[in-house]
């Protein structure tokens, strides 16, 4: 009885040793979600300049960044696919690559993957499209500049190679309260979208604005730009995202130990009882026998 009742007490404090591990993560995923939604919004003032500065450019005469149509099948597609180093994160990486998969099956010419995480890259090989790249994920806000930075010099390398080119990035961006959902995106060449959102800006002043220098290399300029900060923006976002899951894994993880340790103080506290009643039982048994055997 006494080894089951140690064996008890082990595990109720197994128990408590996890639940503050849970609490520990918590704590770090909150704290984490706050630093990369405010690298997010810290963009939006940089992100108005740069299309302000696009619509200068499209003012006067609107230039193109597009290659020429040809042929689809002649295309080369970079497809960016972030996704996580770490688990504990639910079906983070699982959602996003089977996003990604649908999408990229419907682009025509040729596919070329690259991931962001190792989690994400095993699932790209288990689903046949093993990515040709594989880059860490940011551990720091401080660290997401040299990844994007990194992203951007393989791609633009690939442009210069390849006449019909197009670049895609695939991520999960966090939900307003609580959970994420999938994004996907075309920067490069812009798509129509783009351009009609960009053309609708409305200039802040009574002043028209010009373009100082040639308008093909001002706004060659800006849209790499806007490439950097689209992809800052969602290097940053896959990250908030990441931690919003495991910050939803960790409170599950909580409940549940939560209801372990009720089961096992039940279970404790009824093992004690009945080891106390074992023992009351044996002295009035022995108080019984002695009476029997007395003078």
């Amino acid at each position: 009885m006494s080894n089951t009742l140690i064996s008890f007490r082990r595990r109720k404090q197994s128990a408590g040793d996890m639940a503050s591990v849970v609490r520990a993560m918590k704590a770090m995923a909150t704290s984490n979600i706050t630093q990369y939604e405010m690298a997010v919004q810290s963009l939006q003032e940089y992100y108005r300049t740069i299309s302000l500065g696009l619509y200068a450019s499209f003012r006067g005469e609107r230039i193109s960044v597009n290659p020429n149509e040809g042929n689809k099948t002649n295309q080369r597609t970079v497809a960016v696919i972030f996704g996580s180093d770490q688990g504990l994160v639910g079906r983070f990486n699982d959602t996003i690559t089977d996003f990604a998969q649908g999408i990229i099956k419907e682009i025509p010419g040729q596919i070329e993957t690259w991931a962001v995480g190792e989690r994400a890259y095993s699932l790209l090989v288990e689903q046949d499209r093993t990515p040709s790249r594989l880059f860490n994920v940011p551990n720091s806000i401080s660290a997401i500049t040299p990844l994007v930075n990194h992203i951007l010099i393989k791609s633009e390398e690939y442009r210069q190679k390849n006449q019909y080119y197009s670049f895609h990035v695939f991520y999960n961006s966090p939900l307003t309260g609580v959970g994420y959902q999938q994004e996907s995106r075309q920067l490069f060449p812009p798509d129509e979208k783009w351009y009609a959102e960009v053309s609708k800006i409305k200039w802040p002043s009574q002043n028209l604005p010009q373009v100082i220098g040639g308008v093909e290399s001002t706004l060659r300029a800006l849209i790499r730009e806007y490439l950097f900060v689209s992809l800052y923006k969602a290097s940053a976002e896959s990250l908030a995202a990441e931690n919003t899951s495991r910050l939803e894994a960790m409170e599950r993880a909580e409940k549940n130990i939560e209801e372990m340790l009720v089961d096992l103080n039940l279970g404790y506290n009824r093992l004690r009882q009945s080891s106390i009643d074992e023992e009351l039982f044996d002295v009035i048994a022995g108080f019984e026998a002695l009476k029997k055997t007395g003078p």
